[in-house]
């Protein structure tokens, strides 16, 4: 055998090791590799070593950071790419702009103190269906959404809407956007105010003043919206629920709440707040 006379072994000899038993250690790493695999492809292909890792303790297999990260490139697993995306803004109108309450102020101590609000874009066959969404700055759910065919008022006032419905904020809660129209308008304005929540708004033309809700938008686009093609307006806005529900709120880890999901983070405040009342 011509393998055999490369090697340097005899035929006997080559057998003998290719027939030779697996080692534990290589049964282990190929039984650790299909754990790496189902919670890779259950995010979307997004999750790099750390957040695998992550995971997997969650769910109470230990492993090693460096470990996963062999085993993700001995087996060509690794993180799609994240592609930047950019805003667009209508702030030329007569409305009022409200004061920046937040001042690029992303941390909170408490659910329902402050929250932040955009409005992004998905291309369909039928044309581009626009997504406004709010998020809690405390746990980094996203609270309410709404999607529109046009970009106007009434996709973010159904946003926030839903948001309120859902969360019943006691007065003083901070809700930040950008100063475009749709959030500047009277009809928003009037929304806010009836609800004792009090308005915030980014310097002109500055992107880092609502940084977190950007956050949410990027990762939606990397993990569900890039690569794919959809056929309606329909498809996008099942997949974006889809993704908003069933993952991001439920399952994505994120380094911030210490590698929980946004729900699980919000769950162990209040049994925390809880326990502390009945102490």
């Amino acid at each position: 055998m011509k393998m055999c006379h490369v090697l340097g072994v005899s035929r006997s000899g080559y057998y003998s090791w290719f027939k030779r038993p697996k080692s534990e250690k290589k049964k282990s790493d190929e039984a650790m590799v299909i754990e790496i695999k189902r919670v890779y492809h259950q995010s979307y292909e997004t999750y790099g070593a750390r957040r695998i890792k992550a995971r997997l303790e969650k769910e109470g297999i230990k492993c090693g950071k460096n470990r996963v990260s062999r085993l993700m490139r001995e087996n060509g697993i690794c993180s799609r790419l994240k592609r930047k995306y950019k805003a667009t803004t209508n702030s030329n109108h007569r409305y009022p702009v409200a004061p920046n309450l937040l001042n690029q102020d992303f941390t909170a101590d408490r659910p329902n103190e402050k929250w932040v609000g955009d409005l992004t874009y998905i291309w369909t066959d039928e044309g581009w269906i626009y997504l406004a969404a709010v998020e809690d700055l405390f746990h980094k759910e996203v609270i309410g959404w709404a999607f529109g065919s046009r970009i106007t008022k009434e996709v973010t006032i159904e946003a926030i809407k839903m948001a309120i419905g859902k969360e019943s904020p006691s007065e003083g809660l901070i809700f930040h956007s950008d100063r475009g129209s749709q959030y500047a308008a009277y009809a928003y304005q009037d929304i806010l105010r009836e609800n004792n929540i009090n308005q915030s708004m980014s310097r002109k033309g500055n992107c880092y003043d609502n940084a977190v809700i950007e956050s949410f938008f990027s990762s939606l686009k990397k993990d569900r919206i890039y690569g794919k093609k959809f056929r309606t307006r329909e498809d996008a806005k099942s997949s974006v629920i889809e993704y908003i529900e069933l993952f991001y709120n439920s399952r994505r880890l994120h380094s911030s709440l210490g590698y929980n999901s946004p729900r699980e983070f919000k769950e162990k405040y209040y049994k925390e707040l809880l326990a502390h009342k009945a102490a």
